[in-house]
Formats: C-alpha cells, sequence, structure tokens
C-alpha cells in the first residue's frame, strides 16, 4: 500500500474580488517526491503555493499535514510544519555574509543576546558539507557569490531549519548550465534524503528531467496530474495550452 502523502490540498479555491484565481484544486505531494506544477502565467501556481506558504489564505477548501487536517494562515504556521518556500526572487541580504543569510530572522545568540558568530558559523559549514556545497570563505558578502551559489544558500537555509516540504519557484531561471547542474543534483539529493518538494517551471525539460509526477494548471483549475514517465511533453504541452486532457473539456 502507497503510504499516505506528507500534504494534501482538497478542493482549494481563492477569490481576489471578482477575479477567481483558484477554483477547486486537488494535489498532494508524498515523502521523496518531486511534483512539478506547470501552466501559463495566470494558471493560479503562484496562488496555490502561496496558499500554502502562508502568504495567503484559501476561501474554501481543507489543507491535511500527514493525514491531520491543519489550517496555514501565517507563514509561521507553514515553517511550524515544515514547509519551506524559495521563490525566484530570493530572499537573501545581499549585505551580509553566508551565515548571517542561513539564519537571516533565526539567529543564534549567546547568554547576553549577542549574535554567536562561531557557532552559526560552524553551523553553516557543517551543513554546506552535507549538502557537499563548496563555497570557499564563509565571510563573503551574498552579493558578491554568483546566481547558482545564492540559490544553494537559499535551499541550505531551508534544509537546516528541517524542512520536509520544499517549495521551489523557477529554481534555476537565469542560472547558467553548470549552475543549473548543480541546483538539480542538490535537489535529488533532498528527494533521497525523504524530502517532498514543489517545483514551478516554465522548463518543461527540468520538469520532466526531474519530476515524478506533473500536475497542469489553467485559469485557476487543475487540468491533471501525469506520472512523468507516462507521459510526454507534447501531451502536457497540450494540455497546458487547451485546458484539457483524455479528450475531456476542463471546466
Amino acid at each position: 500500500m502507497e503510504p499516505a502523502p506528507i500534504i494534501e490540498m482538497r478542493e482549494v479555491s481563492k477569490h481576489f474580488g471578482g477575479i477567481q484565481a483558484l477554483r477547486g484544486v486537488s494535489i498532494d505531494l508524498h515523502e521523496g517526491e518531486i511534483l512539478g506544477i506547470v501552466g501559463h502565467n495566470g494558471a493560479g501556481k503562484s496562488t496555490l503555493i502561496k496558499i500554502l506558504s502562508g502568504a495567503y489564505t484559501a476561501d474554501s477548501g481543507k489543507i491535511y499535514f500527514r493525514g491531520q487536517e491543519v489550517e496555514i494562515r501565517t507563514p509561521k504556521d507553514s515553517k511550524a510544519l515544515g514547509i519551506e518556500t524559495i521563490y525566484q526572487h530570493l530572499a537573501l541580504a545581499d549585505n551580509l555574509n553566508v551565515p548571517a543569510n542561513v539564519f537571516l530572522g533565526r539567529e543564534i545568540k549567546n547568554r547576553v543576546g549577542m549574535l554567536n558568530e562561531r557557532i552559526m558559523e560552524n553551523e553553516t559549514r557543517q551543513m554546506l558539507d552535507r549538502l557537499k556545497l563548496k563555497l570557499g570563505s564563509l565571510k563573503v558578502r551574498v552579493v558578491k557569490l554568483s546566481g547558482g551559489q545564492r540559490q544553494c544558500i537559499a535551499i541550505s537555509r531551508a534544509v537546516y531549519f528541517n524542512a520536509k516540504i520544499l517549495i521551489m519557484d523557477e529554481p534555476t531561471a537565469a542560472l547558467g548550465v553548470q549552475e543549473t547542474e548543480r541546483v538539480h543534483d542538490l535537489m535529488q539529493q533532498l528527494k533521497k534524503e525523504g524530502l517532498g518538494i514543489i517545483l514551478i517551471s516554465h522548463d518543461l525539460h527540468d520538469v520532466f528531467k526531474l519530476s515524478d509526477r506533473i500536475a497542469v494548471m489553467k485559469n485557476g483549475v487543475l487540468v491533471g496530474i501525469k506520472k512523468t514517465g507516462e507521459t510526454t511533453k507534447d501531451e502536457v504541452l497540450s494540455m497546458i495550452i487547451l485546458g484539457k486532457q483524455d479528450g475531456s473539456e476542463k471546466n
């Protein structure tokens, strides 16, 4: 029997004034799985993950974590469940060094309330070693790092704080070939460690390379979910454009 999903979203809907951004969307994610979510701009992908990350609240529908119904109304609620989100525009502080960014907002302090920079640096180094990431000096300001290195820092921060689910929004946008491969390798490593990963991307090549399943959205509706090994890029592209699968129109 297949284990229960780590997260389930059931019949989730969201309005913004007269605009229905999501209509009855249901998806799930298992441990050690990468779920790709694709669709044109305005398909509802960002709204869906912002509900899961606590940036938005759903108008209706239910969310289950390990089979138990939960309420996610704030980013704090989301993080408490082990859900971490890495947006395309990384929330890194360019003027700070690597450890300061890893612990940004969750700094380690000593007994008198001062930052314990030594412990934060040691913890950061151990995390990077675990993830097989080599950055050289940790004291360098992140503004001087490459896009791929910055992406890896954001991922490391999420993993350090015990992420169970990692939401990645266009994680390799604007990265070169080698840096894209580095991020891909890191995602595969985290998948092997049991993390559930939601990948939002416009790049079907990346989605087919990394994902176990692919969810297609159009105009706020879930068109369908396909196992990657049982579909083709042409079929997924047709679902994206036409908003239907298997000859059945999706309303």
